[in-house]
């Protein structure tokens, strides 16, 4: 099957799309994985309040996506794996989130166009550069494309650390879930450099190691 990636129109970032975000993330799960988890947050003081930028966090669960949302308070646009759109009920759940699929081998020409317009508007980008998840830390594997993406739209990364969420590890009122968020990473026109501060502010934001070399 022929995989397609359209590209979104910036007027579907609207209000009523930000309070079914904001509903979902942060009242309905933040509630809960605050009550359930001792959810904490630390760091809110890194979030710029009214400025773009791509939100990049290590990814350890399926609700990553939901808690780094909470976390940072800002209307996010994430970009999620083709295969994720291809279950009716849960494309129209993505979609009404403000997510949008994206191949994650080689970043489109739609993908650039729907950030670019996203920027336009008082939403956020959220991604994983890791791709898929790492529950045991690993930066080997991580998408360079991150970078490049904060390069062309010329926006600061700025990074999130996840701990505690992993699936296996998450048990109601016996675990806790931590996010972290660092200092925003300033842009810069070397990515590899960008990439490099990443991975070091990670693996201060996780308590982690740094693994694979840049």
């Amino acid at each position: 099957m022929t995989k397609k990636y359209t590209k979104r129109n910036p007027k579907e970032y609207n209000s009523a799309r930000g309070f079914f975000q904001w509903l979902t993330c942060r009242v309905v799960y933040g509630t809960y994985y605050r009550i359930a988890c001792g959810l904490k947050i630390t760091g809110r003081e890194n979030v710029p309040k009214d400025k773009f930028f791509i939100v990049a966090s290590n990814h350890v669960s399926a609700i990553d996506p939901f808690l780094v949302i909470d976390a940072i308070g800002r209307h996010t646009a994430y970009m999620a794996k083709q295969e994720l759109f291809e279950q009716p009920v849960a494309r129209f759940f993505l979609n009404l989130l403000g997510a949008f699929a994206v191949n994650r081998e080689k970043l489109g020409v739609s993908t650039i166009k729907t950030a670019h317009g996203i920027k336009q508007t008082n939403w956020v980008l959220g991604l994983f550069p890791q791709g898929t998840r790492e529950i045991n830390g690993n930066m080997d594997n991580i998408s360079r494309g991150f970078a490049g993406l904060a390069k062309t739209l010329k926006c600061d990364i700025l990074p999130v650390g996840i701990v505690g969420a992993i699936k296996k590890d998450r048990k109601p009122f016996e675990s806790h879930i931590q996010i972290n968020i660092g200092k925003p990473i300033p842009y810069m026109e070397d990515t590899h450099e960008m990439i490099h501060i990443w991975k070091e502010k990670m693996a201060q934001l996780t308590a982690g190691e740094i693994n694979g070399k840049d």
